[in-house]
């Protein structure tokens, strides 16, 4: 195995740091900062690496951006690589968030004009994230119709167990209708992992997923309950960060964890931070349990993205070329923007809307994503000032 010096993990955590704190836009524009920072400037891996670690990680449930930015670090230096670039690339908005959390706790939220603006711009988002991926992973009839169906079913039940349901039903409906279907073939990896580094993470990933939740019924308190929430949710989201807004909100709104006009207020802000959108977790985990809760929490929601990386890379080759798991995908992909359009609903719009003058805010918001293409942290601020604006003239 290569040894590394300090030099070396030094260069590769204030690299990650830097683009933690410059990375704003979601996704999709993370990924052409890697590409830009790690491939054409530094050229520690090459343009085909590089497509093949999106394509693996776009495979694998989790923050995709952050998974990339994770694979990238191991390809440099190893695990501890890895480790380096995850926490150089969340640690700036997991700050911000901290702090705005503490924040959010010490003012007064009943007569605020700007809380309600960040509730407001967390619809235009929403309603955008669900056009965008609309229009990528539900092409056909087949996928708009598990979209539909699954936006019904959540609409009429908010369990959470009832969401993981739908996505297992459309991974089942998918390998169905689309196992002969011919879908995009994945590229070749080239990363070395042992197998039984793969099997040992894998077995680690799913055990933790069957016993944490017994062990929060055994033995309940609010740590065990945090590990236990957000690596179930880290561990099941497909879609990106976006679609990890309804499955949060029914593990912690429900039961009294947060309000929702917290979650909201937190979910607008996110928006306004470079970084991964996972990063979330770290404001829910410090709104209800301080600092120790929010690193708890944060934690927990990468985990799962750790374990994964390490248990399929090993086996990446052979997985990618069974037509049965890329239909299944396709499927769950489709119910994604399902659920994604009922969290749209409830509790996003019937939290936030109440006037016509919020829903003239919300549509000033979405132009500007949509059709102006501005930048998210720009609306997050100009939402923000418009609503207080007009709440002392309308």
């Amino acid at each position: 195995m290569r040894k590394h010096s300090l030099k070396h993990y030094i260069e590769i955590l204030a690299v990650a740091t830097r683009l933690g704190l410059t990375s704003f836009g979601g996704p999709v524009a993370h990924l052409g900062f890697f590409q830009d920072e790690y491939v054409k400037r530094r050229k520690w891996l090459n343009d085909r690496t590089y497509a093949d670690l999106i394509a693996l990680c776009q495979f694998l449930p989790g923050p995709a951006s952050s998974q990339v930015g994770i694979s990238i670090g191991m390809v440099r230096g190893g695990l501890l690589g890895g480790i380096l670039a995850w926490v150089g690339f969340t640690l700036p908005s997991v700050i911000a968030l901290m702090l705005f959390a503490y924040f959010v706790l010490q003012a007064d939220l009943g007569a605020s004009g700007w809380f309600q603006g960040l509730k407001l711009v967390a619809v235009a988002v929403v309603a955008h994230a669900v056009l965008n991926m609309g229009k990528k992973l539900t092409p056909d009839l087949p996928r708009i119709f598990i979209a539909i169906a699954a936006a019904v079913i959540i609409l009429f039940s908010q369990s959470a167990i009832i969401q993981i349901g739908v996505i297992l039903l459309a991974g089942l409906t998918g390998f169905v209708l689309f196992r002969n279907m011919n879908l995009p073939d994945g590229n070749d990896i080239h990363l070395t992992l042992k197998k039984r580094t793969g099997f040992i993470s894998l077995l680690l990933f799913f055990g933790l997923l069957a016993v944490l939740p017994m062990m929060n019924r055994l033995f309940p308190g609010v740590y065990l309950q945090l590990v236990d929430t957000f690596f179930r949710v880290g561990s099941i989201v497909f879609g990106g960060g976006h679609v990890v807004l309804p499955l949060l909100e029914k593990e912690v709104v429900p039961n009294g964890l947060i309000s929702e006009e917290l979650f909201l207020a937190g979910y607008g802000a996110a928006q306004a931070v470079p970084g991964p959108l996972f990063t979330f977790s770290s404001y829910l985990g410090t709104v209800i349990s301080g600092v120790s809760g929010g690193i708890t929490a944060v934690m927990a929601m990468f985990l799962p993205s750790f374990l994964l990386l390490m248990g399929v890379l090993p086996f990446w080759n052979a997985i990618r070329t069974k037509k049965s798991i890329r239909a299944a995908l396709t499927g769950v992909n489709a119910a994604v923007v399902g659920l994604l359009t009922a969290a749209l609903y409830d509790p996003i719009w019937t939290s936030a809307v109440h006037s016509a003058k919020d829903f003239a805010v919300i549509l000033i918001s979405f132009s500007m994503l949509y059709f102006w293409k501005k930048p998210a942290w720009f609306v997050v601020i100009v939402t923000v000032l418009l609503n207080m604006l007009l709440e002392h003239f309308v």
